[in-house]
């Protein structure tokens, strides 16, 4: 039977904050379409969708929520893993999958060996309704599942597989589908991570997990707009949005996810309205991320983790966008002061010599999307306070990165290939947001500018956002480097007696388009 229409009529839509439309909405839903938010426990079997999939069709095609099916465990294929750090990435990783039908008594078997998979842990089961609203398609139940790993040891290879009643990794018939992962060292060691923003699901963002893997980074940092299920990002119901998109999403990158830490935040495209007031309902049932934040239920995008010598802050910067005002100001201001907070922690431990932060609506910026002026507002002057040494961002479908700033002009050029202090120059900011996601450009007669084809450095007119919520046109020098292309940003970071974090950024093809070095104090 078709759902009606409880749509938010348009001109009600453009007044209304993403939590008014849920309210709105909710009270318009009959109890039989009411929404499941995240988090609900799944008991038993219960009812579900079947289906598979492959190039653009969705790996379980949603059929009616009320549709029962049982099945024998033996039958039901986990797929889409995917790892993240607890708060301590030395003895703490997150492990989740997905199923396409609800399953008894999942778990995760993990031990030294592929063929000694002894400790067993329990998987918890978060089960996601969406409803089949018009325009949407029919309503979808998806089936994720998470284990906590705890107590582990530094510096360690775990192998492990994931499993259900009918369903045991460990079994001569399952074993192909055992992968490993690798704790952080006890001690600060030279090692790689990578970042972009802006992937979702085809070829181009395929091919930029192939270059991952490359890299063998220790973890990834996925700067938002994760998969774009919701097409329009405005975080609005009215927003296109199939939810069957996370099915091929999680499966595209499980052979990178499975191994490697995949630290995603929120990006306006991840904010669905479907789920709960915020829009991140269907977040906090897919990923299991660092309860290290302000708090991890309101604003999961938003934490923090040190590897190494290494500080890296998550923020989500829906919080504080002029651009996209569906969730400005919905922490009340607690995720800046955090902020605050956090950093200052990072930055007066000694332990610790380079803090990262990322997040994903851009501080700097001339492509498409252009420059957030409430993210400069709220942010940057703790980023200058505490002597951030380098924040990446997705959100403009290109890569750019500035000279380093201090106060809003360039404290000092960075030329590709050159080094920058930030406790003396200020602070780099790259756009990572080549991840796979059709490309953007730059201003007319604005040219690329990148390794082996550098134009001169020049003023390029551009724009902020304003409260507003018009943009004010600015002419900029800190535009240092400009590609428009596919790619992905590499990082290694090294301690001793010189730490360095040297950045390097890779097209699609694996050829270098940009390097750089942060040097604290040198």
């Amino acid at each position: 039977m078709e759902t009606p229409d409880v749509g938010i009529p348009e001109r009600l839509a453009r007044r209304m904050s993403m939590a008014e439309q849920y309210e709105y909405l909710r009270t318009k839903l009959t109890r039989r379409r009411t929404l499941v938010t995240a988090g609900a426990v799944a008991g038993g079997l219960l009812t579900g969708c079947s289906g598979s999939g492959a190039g653009g069709t969705a790996v379980g095609a949603p059929v009616a929520a009320s549709a029962p099916e049982k099945v024998h465990g033996s039958v039901v294929h986990p797929f889409g893993r995917h790892l993240a750090f607890g708060a301590d990435p030395r003895t703490q990783m997150r492990i989740s999958w997905q199923v396409p039908l609800t399953v008894r008594k999942p778990y995760v078997r993990i031990g030294p060996r592929p063929d000694r998979l002894g400790r067993k842990i329990e998987a918890e089961v978060r089960h996601l309704h969406t409803p089949g609203l018009t325009g949407v398609r029919a309503a979808l139940d998806q089936y994720y599942l998470h284990a906590a790993l705890d107590g582990l040891r530094p510096g360690t290879t775990y192998y492990y597989g994931v499993g259900h009643d009918g369903f045991d990794p460990a079994s001569s018939a399952n074993r192909r589908t055992i992968a490993s992962f690798d704790t952080a060292p006890a001690s600060p060691r030279k090692f790689v991570f990578t970042a972009f923003g802006d992937q979702g699901v085809g070829r181009a963002a395929a091919a930029n997990d192939d270059l991952l893997l490359r890299r063998k980074p220790a973890f990834h940092l996925h700067a938002g707009d994760i998969c774009y299920a919701d097409g329009n990002g405005r975080g609005e119901r009215t927003d296109g949005y199939d939810p069957a998109f996370w099915d091929l999403f999680l499966k595209q990158n499980e052979p990178v996810a499975r191994s490697v830490p995949w630290m995603v935040t929120t990006g306006n495209h991840d904010m669905e309205a479907w789920y709960s007031p915020d829009g991140y309902g269907g977040q906090l049932a897919r990923f299991s991320l660092p309860d290290s934040g302000f708090d991890p239920r309101a604003a999961p995008g938003a934490y923090a983790f040190t590897y190494g010598n290494v500080g890296v802050v998550a923020l989500d910067a829906n919080d504080v966008s002029y651009e996209i005002p569906a969730n400005l100001g919905y922490t009340g201001g607690r995720q800046t002061a955090w902020l605050d907070r956090k950093l200052g922690e990072l930055r007066a431990d000694k332990a610790v010599d380079f803090v990262v932060v990322f997040f994903h609506h851009c501080a700097y910026s001339t492509s498409t999307h252009a420059s957030d002026g409430g993210v400069r507002a709220e942010w940057l002057p703790l980023f200058t306070r505490h002597q951030v040494d380098l924040v990446i961002n997705g959100h403009n479908h290109v890569y750019e990165r500035t000279d380093a700033i201090r106060d809003g002009r360039v404290g000092r050029a960075v030329p590709i290939g050159a080094a920058t202090d930030p406790t003396r120059d200020g602070i780099v900011y790259v756009t990572a947001g080549g991840g796979g996601r059709d490309l953007y450009g730059f201003p007319p007669g604005v040219k690329e500018s990148y390794e082996g084809h550098v134009t001169r450095a020049e003023a390029v007119d551009t724009f902020r956002w304003t409260r507003s919520k018009d943009p004010d046109k600015e002419s900029v020098e800190w535009s240092r480097v400009r590609y428009r292309g596919f790619s992905l940003l590499s990082v290694e970071a090294e301690s001793g007696a010189t730490p360095r974090l040297r950045v390097s950024a890779l097209a699609q093809s694996g050829e270098r388009i940009d390097h750089f070095e942060v040097r604290r104090g040198g």
